[in-house]
């Protein structure tokens, strides 16, 4: 997909969830509060969350994604890694679609770096690819429940959270996770 469809996508994204911009100086003090809250949300709900941040090197979490599409859609949203508790770098989230698809949602996600080697892929490049490198298995409520630390043994962990909306279809989709300067 050219890049500018993906800038086009994201736009459409932003457009219709409303966004704006922060204050520079708020934006990070804002994606930590909001990163921080979104995972103390998730480990109330999902134990297996939980068990594995005590064990990760670190955990990226976008507390909202925004996802939208008629035919061509797009889906945006600001995170913050955070390592011992802290926010220690801040990302972006940006992807683009195309397909049979509808609807407009928003919804939150957690990656659980297991292991420097993991956790080193996020930097590399121009991006962090989903489903590029390192092996990201995503958790749903079912498998969450039968998991324990001692049987999970993949580099990534994904949890998403907080679904609200409705966006159906069959695509293809691209995802893409880069650093940013949120000051």
């Amino acid at each position: 997909m050219s890049r500018t469809t993906l800038t086009g996508a994201v736009a459409i994204v932003l457009l219709v969830a409303g966004a704006r911009p922060a204050a520079p100086a708020d934006k990070a003090a804002e994606l930590s509060k909001n990163a921080q809250a979104a995972l103390t949300a998730l480990y109330a709900k999902v134990p297996a969350a939980k068990a594995l941040g005590a064990k990760a090197q670190a955990v990226l979490v976008f507390p909202k994604v925004t996802k939208a599409g008629l035919g061509i859609g797009g889906q945006h949203g600001d995170g913050a890694l955070l390592r011992g508790g802290k926010a220690v770098a801040y990302y972006s989230t940006s992807g683009a679609s195309f397909g049979l698809q509808a609807g407009g949602q928003t919804y939150g996600y957690a990656m659980f770096f297991m292991n420097a080697k993991a956790l080193e892929q996020l930097d590399v490049a121009k991006g962090f690819e989903v489903g590029v490198g390192p092996t990201v298995v995503v958790m749903d409520e079912g498998k969450a429940k039968s998991a324990t630390t001692t049987t999970m043994n993949d580099d990534i962990y994904a949890f998403i959270f907080s679904q609200k909306g409705l966006m159906g279809g069959l695509g293809i989709q691209g995802n893409n996770i880069r650093k940013i300067d949120p000051s």
